[in-house]
């Protein structure tokens, strides 16, 4: 029986199911937009992707090129970079999947998640795909607080930009791109809920 944990690490579940389904190819480029300790892109940086990351904590960029030079040698340091998603530095039509996991609910408000968006989405070939999971009012809005900055105070006691279905179809209409699947959302026990969004950079 194949260990899923010891072969794919501590990916995102939602993640693994894109991976299941197919929808990740050998050779793709992929940037991990905010990739943390690394947990989503373990995986693939063993088979064969050419994989990119930034992050704003340089001591989490360190420990992703050191994992990268023992097991994927080849894959240039520089892929690796601390930065923000407001100056991605990446080109233009670069990747073939931008990753943005539990990021963008970090946003100070709307105009900063339009921001960081349109500069993820700058960097993602046409027909890319772009994967976001992020906080959401979805089934728990009613145990939401807003606060002064206008952003809500969650049932878990942490403070999110929080997105709803209308925004997301929103914003999934400005930058014209096209859903790949439904948005999907877990509840948490009403502590928080996080919605997964799944998205294709229209072919021109």
């Amino acid at each position: 029986m194949i260990n899923v944990r010891e072969n794919f690490g501590d990916i995102d579940i939602y993640l693994f199911d894109q991976l299941q389904k197919g929808r990740f190819q050998p050779g793709m480029k992929i940037l991990d937009a905010g990739c943390g300790g690394g947990r989503n892109i373990f995986w693939f940086i063993q088979n064969g992707f050419d994989v990119s990351a930034i992050d704003v904590d340089e001591d989490a960029i360190t420990n992703i090129r050191e994992l990268a030079s023992s097991v994927a040698p080849d894959l240039p340091s520089g892929n690796f970079q601390t930065a923000t998603l407001a100056e991605i530095p990446f080109g233009d039509l670069s990747f073939d999947w931008v990753i943005c996991n539990a990021v963008l609910h970090f946003a100070r408000d709307r105009a900063q998640f339009d921001e960081w968006l349109l500069e993820m989405w700058r960097t993602l070939k046409t027909g890319g795909m772009f994967f976001a999971r992020l906080a959401s009012s979805i089934g728990i809005l009613d145990l939401l607080i807003p606060t002064e900055n206008g952003r809500y105070l969650m049932p878990d006691g942490t403070e999110r930009f929080i997105v709803d279905e209308e925004l997301l179809k929103e914003a999934t209409q400005m930058i014209g791109a096209q859903f790949l699947e439904p948005i999907k959302t877990t509840n948490v026990e009403n502590l928080r809920c996080m919605t997964t969004w799944v998205i294709k950079k229209a072919e021109c």
